[in-house]
């Protein structure tokens, strides 16, 4: 018997590459479906049939009340560090503005996202990849019924509008905290604190603000789901499927987060 021959060197490399390549292109034509399905008439109304508005109860609720509780101490405590060390350098009048823009601009919408993504979306695409399994999916076919639209649709719509809240809820939070802090409960401050808040969103950052958490929240809410239906059921274990998702929803926030502070900063 003849030897085989080797194969040519960097062929291994390549092929690992067009792999994870093809893996991305995946990700992205189902997120692309289910983006269809949601802008779909057919699509929303399978979703709504399937219990969105519990759904969306579901994923939201029962973490809110404990992140909202938990930025705010935080806030807090980050809110009083810089006040205090800004007056003792002579430094008041740019507390507010730091406070905002590290805050409100960095770390809120990046703390929702990754909560939203631990308490909500990872479990849920937990609950797809089981109901895969147990052959629901073959099922809903059977019945003239898209898969997508009844079981992964709501979810997704559910850990986007997870993360948005979350996010909207505690930045809305941390003004509120930052001004009592600075100015207590009187009004006097509220005119000078409105042009410092002003002056921080200006119409670029906004708009580089609300596209950020818009990402962020439609990452999160979008790979995790997106890649337990991309592995075949069966063909992978469930832990493997959950660090993949984990690892490309790593990379994606970590796209958003350079590409606006890129925006914001330069």
């Amino acid at each position: 018997m003849s030897a085989s021959r080797p194969a040519p060197p960097g062929t291994g490399a390549l092929r690992q590459v067009l792999q994870w390549l093809a893996g991305w292109w995946q990700v992205v034509h189902l997120g692309a479906v289910l983006g269809v399905l949601a802008l779909s008439a057919s699509g929303r109304r399978q979703a709504h049939r399937s219990g969105l508005s519990a759904t969306l109860y579901r994923a939201s609720g029962p973490m809110l009340l404990g992140f909202t509780i938990a930025t705010a101490v935080l806030s807090l405590v980050v809110i009083r560090i810089v006040l205090v060390t800004a007056q003792s350098y002579g430094l008041s009048q740019y507390a507010l503005e730091m406070v905002v823009r590290v805050l409100v601009l960095e770390l809120i919408p990046l703390a929702a996202a990754l909560f939203g993504a631990l308490n909500a979306t990872l479990p849920m695409a937990d609950e797809v990849a089981t109901l895969r399994r147990r052959g629901q999916f073959d099922t809903l076919r059977r019945q003239g019924l898209d898969p997508l639209a009844v079981l992964v649709l709501p979810r997704l719509l559910a850990g986007l509008f997870a993360v948005l809240l979350l996010a909207a809820l505690s930045c809305v939070v941390t003004l509120v905290l930052a001004y009592l802090s600075a100015h207590g409960f009187s009004l006097g401050g509220f005119e000078r604190y409105t042009r410092t808040v002003g002056r921080v969103f200006s119409p670029s950052v906004s708009l580089i603000f609300g596209l950020k958490v818009f990402l962020l929240a439609s990452a999160v809410a979008w790979i995790p789901l997106v890649t337990v239906l991309q592995n075949p059921a069966g063909r992978r274990s469930r832990a493997s499927a959950e660090l993949q998702g984990l690892v490309r929803l790593f990379l994606v926030v970590l796209a958003i987060e350079a590409a606006a502070l890129v925006g914001n900063y330069y």
